[in-house]
C-alpha cells in the first residue's frame, strides 16, 4: 500500500474535523448569545438535546469525506459511506426526538396539559421519526421501500377509520392545550347549559365539575367549536355556604277595620308586625314588575278614602329602607298619625269618616320559608345561581330577611361580609335601596356589582 493511500484521507480527515468543530462552536456561540436576549426557554432545550450528538456529527461528516478521498473499492466505499449515513440518521433521530420531547414537556407544563396529553404526544412524535428513520435507512442502502409506503398508508387508513370518532376529540384537546384559554382551574360555562370547574383535559373530553356536584365529560370538540364563557380561576371558598331559600306568600283577614284616622291608629298600635310588613310591602310583591313607588296603603287609604292629601303624603314620604325593624316603622306611623290628630282643633279631617265599603281592613302577611337546591360556595356560584333563582328567593333574602326578621341587613350583604371577608362588596349590595328598583331590575343591579368583583 502506497503512504498516499493514508495520508490523504487522514489530511482530509482532519481538516473536516477542524471545519466543522469551529462552525459547530460558531453555531453554538451565535445561540448561546440568541439565548441571553431572550426568555425563551427553547433554545436551552435545543442546546441540552443537540450538544453531545453534535459532536459525533462532526466526526461522521469527517469521516465520510475522508472515505472519498480514499483509495478503497467501490464496494468497500459504498460500505463504508452507507454505515456512516446510518450512523448519523440515527444520531439525528435521536435528537430530533430529544428536542421534541423536551418542547413537549416545557409546553404541557406551561398550558397545564394532562399527562396523558403529554405521553400521547411523545408517543405520536416517536412513531413519525421511527418510520422516517426506516424510510431513510432503507434508501440508504437501496432497498425497495414501495412495499413499506403501501403498508404504512394502509395502516394509517385503518387507523384513522377506527379513531374517527377520537380523532376530532383528540386535534381539539392539542388545540385546547396549545392556546391555552382554558386550564386546570378555570371555571367555565358552554352556550348548552353546562358550567363548572375544569378538573382535566385529556386527549378526548375536558371533564369539569358542576356546580351540585359530580363531574361532567364534554367533548373537546364541542368545547373548540362552541360558545364558553371562562370565568377564570376558581375564588375563594366561603367559611360557611349560603343557601337560597324561597318564599310562598299569603295573606290573611285579621276582621279588624277602621273608619276613621282614631280608629286606625288604634289599631295600628295593637297589630301584630306581620301586618305592618303586608301593607307597606304588598305592593312590591304582587307588582314586581313595575318600579315601587314610596308608598304604602295607610298613606293611600288617607288620600283616597279620607280625602286628606297632606297628611296621605307625610305617611308616603316614610322611607321604609331607613329602618332596621318593623316596631321602629310602626312607631314612625303610629307618631305622624297621633300628631296629626293632635291637630284635629285647626283641621276637622281628625273626625272625617270613610264612606261606606271603604274602610281599611288590617291584613296579616303569612308566609312559608321553603329550602331551593341552590347552595354556593364562592362568588362566582353565588353569581349563577343569582341569575336563576326565582323573584320571590330574591325577595325574601332582601326585604323579608332586613325588617320582617330582624337582621337589620339583607342576607346577601351579611354573608358576603361574615362568610367571604368582602367588606367593600358588601358594602356595596348594603347600600343598594331596594325600594326605588323592580325586582329584576334588583337583580340586575346586583349582578353587576358580583360580576365586576369576579372579573
Amino acid at each position: 500500500m502506497n503512504w498516499s493511500d493514508v495520508v490523504f484521507p487522514l489530511i482530509a480527515f482532519m481538516a473536516g474535523l477542524i471545519v466543522t468543530w469551529w462552525l459547530r462552536r460558531r453555531a453554538y456561540k451565535a445561540m448561546f448569545r440568541w439565548a441571553e436576549r431572550t426568555e425563551w426557554k427553547g433554545d436551552d432545550i435545543l442546546v441540552a438535546a443537540t450538544r453531545v450528538p453534535s459532536i459525533l456529527w462532526c466526526i461522521i461528516l469527517s469521516a465520510l469525506l475522508a472515505v472519498e478521498v480514499s483509495t478503497l473499492s467501490h464496494i468497500w466505499k459504498t460500505r463504508a459511506i452507507n454505515g456512516l449515513w446510518t450512523l448519523f440518521i440515527i444520531s439525528l433521530a435521536l435528537s430530533v426526538v430529544n428536542v421534541a420531547s423536551g418542547f413537549i414537556a416545557y409546553y404541557g407544563d406551561r398550558y397545564k396539559a394532562s399527562q396523558r396529553a403529554i405521553i400521547i404526544s411523545n408517543n405520536i412524535v416517536r412513531i413519525v421519526v421511527f418510520v422516517l428513520v426506516v424510510l431513510g435507512l432503507l434508501d440508504v442502502w437501496g432497498a425497495p421501500t414501495a412495499v413499506l409506503l403501501i403498508a404504512i398508508a394502509l395502516a394509517v387508513l385503518i387507523l384513522v377509520l377506527s379513531l374517527r370518532e377520537a380523532l376530532p376529540n383528540l386535534f381539539a384537546g392539542l388545540q385546547l392545550n396549545a392556546r391555552g384559554r382554558i386550564k386546570i382551574g378555570d371555571y367555565i360555562k358552554l352556550e348548552t347549559g353546562e358550567e363548572g370547574y375544569v378538573k382535566e383535559i385529556d386527549w378526548a373530553n375536558t371533564h369539569i365539575e358542576a356546580l351540585g356536584g359530580g363531574i361532567v365529560s364534554i367533548p373537546n370538540r364541542k368545547i373548540v367549536q362552541g360558545t364558553v364563557i371562562n370565568y377564570g380561576r376558581q375564588l375563594k371558598q366561603a367559611r360557611e355556604p349560603f343557601h337560597f331559600f324561597g318564599r310562598a306568600h299569603l295573606k290573611e283577614l285579621t276582621g279588624l277595620k277602621a273608619s276613621n284616622l282614631r280608629e286606625l291608629v288604634d289599631i295600628l298600635k295593637t297589630v301584630p308586625d306581620s301586618v305592618v310588613y303586608y301593607h307597606t310591602h304588598n305592593f312590591i310583591e304582587e307588582h314586581h314588575y313595575l318600579t315601587p313607588e314610596p308608598a304604602n296603603d295607610f298613606s293611600v287609604w288617607v288620600s283616597d278614602a279620607l280625602d286628606d292629601d297632606i297628611l296621605g303624603e307625610r305617611l308616603a314620604a316614610i322611607d321604609t329602607f331607613e329602618f332596621t325593624s318593623l316596631a321602629a316603622l310602626k312607631d314612625r306611623l303610629v307618631s305622624i298619625i297621633e300628631e296629626d290628630l293632635g291637630q284635629a282643633a285647626q283641621h276637622l279631617h281628625g273626625h272625617r269618616e270613610a264612606p261606606e265599603g271603604r274602610e281599611f281592613n288590617f291584613i296579616k302577611s303569612i308566609s312559608v320559608i321553603v329550602p331551593t337546591n341552590y347552595i354556593v360556595h364562592d362568588l362566582r356560584e353565588f353569581l349563577e345561581a343569582l341569575q336563576v333563582i326565582s323573584l320571590s328567593s330574591l325577595y325574601f333574602h332582601i326585604f323579608e330577611a332586613r325588617l320582617r326578621l330582624g337582621k337589620g341587613q339583607n342576607d346577601f350583604s351579611a354573608w358576603l361580609e361574615s362568610s367571604l371577608d368582602e367588606k367593600e362588596l358588601a358594602q356595596d349590595v348594603a347600600r343598594l335601596d331596594p325600594y326605588n328598583y323592580t325586582l329584576e331590575g334588583l337583580r340586575s343591579l346586583l349582578i353587576q356589582l358580583i360580576e365586576k368583583r369576579v372579573k
